[in-house]
Order: C-alpha cells, then sequence, then structure tokens
C-alpha cells in the first residue's frame, strides 16, 4: 500500500498434490489429485470460493472418485486456474492456446477471481 503498487502484486499457491479420503495400510493417505488453492493482493476478486468443495465420499456415492478410494478428479483444471492470470498479465485470450495448449479444452477459461 504504501508504494501505491498493491492492485499490481499477486501470491498465489501452485500445487497438484492432494490426498485420498480413504487411508491406506499405515493409517495415512495416499496421493491423489489436486488441492485447495490460495490468491491474494489488491487485484483479487476476494470474499467469494471459486470452485466448489470435492465431495469427502468414495466410490459409488462419488462419481469423480475414479479410484474408489476417494481420489476424486479435480473439478477446476491448472488450465483455467493459469489462463486467469496470464490473462491478468496480459495475455490476449487469442494468445491463451499458445501459452497454454489445453486451454480449449475447457469452456471456462478465465476463473474471474482477478480483476
Amino acid at each position: 500500500m504504501e508504494l501505491g503498487v498493491a492492485q499490481n502484486v499477486t501470491a498465489f499457491t501452485a500445487s497438484e498434490f492432494g490426498r485420498t479420503v480413504m487411508p491406506n495400510g499405515n493409517v495415512g493417505t495416499d496421493h491423489a489429485w489436486g488441492i485447495h488453492h490460495i490468491t491474494v493482493g489488491g487485484g483479487v476478486v476476494g470474499g467469494d470460493i471459486y470452485g466448489s468443495y470435492p465431495l469427502l465420499t468414495r466410490g459409488a456415492a462419488n462419481p469423480l472418485d475414479v479410484t474408489g478410494r476417494g481420489s476424486p478428479i479435480p473439478i477446476t483444471a491448472v488450465d483455467q486456474y493459469a489462463a486467469t492470470f496470464a490473462q491478468w498479465f496480459g495475455v490476449a485470450q487469442a494468445n491463451l492456446p499458445s501459452v497454454l495448449p489445453n486451454v480449449n479444452n475447457f469452456a471456462v477459461q478465465n476463473l474471474g477471481f482477478l480483476g
């Protein structure tokens, strides 16, 4: 705030690391997909949750659980997360596929959390 650049500064977490819902034989959990991300900064449209929390059930009770052990497929792709940042950095919508080759697989490319 003191420098007057708060709107130009953003910090975020980035990881594909997650855990299964069901414990393994060592009373821990195994690697899985997805994780919650945190984005903070002056340009962030805060006070909201983007995406949805995963179901903490496994097997047939969770249609996104591909292993039956509580390892759901993520609902929001890292490509969408990255495309949101890329556009904030000034990458034109038409150039996103050059930066993120898989981005056209998603109907929503900008998640809207950056103003």
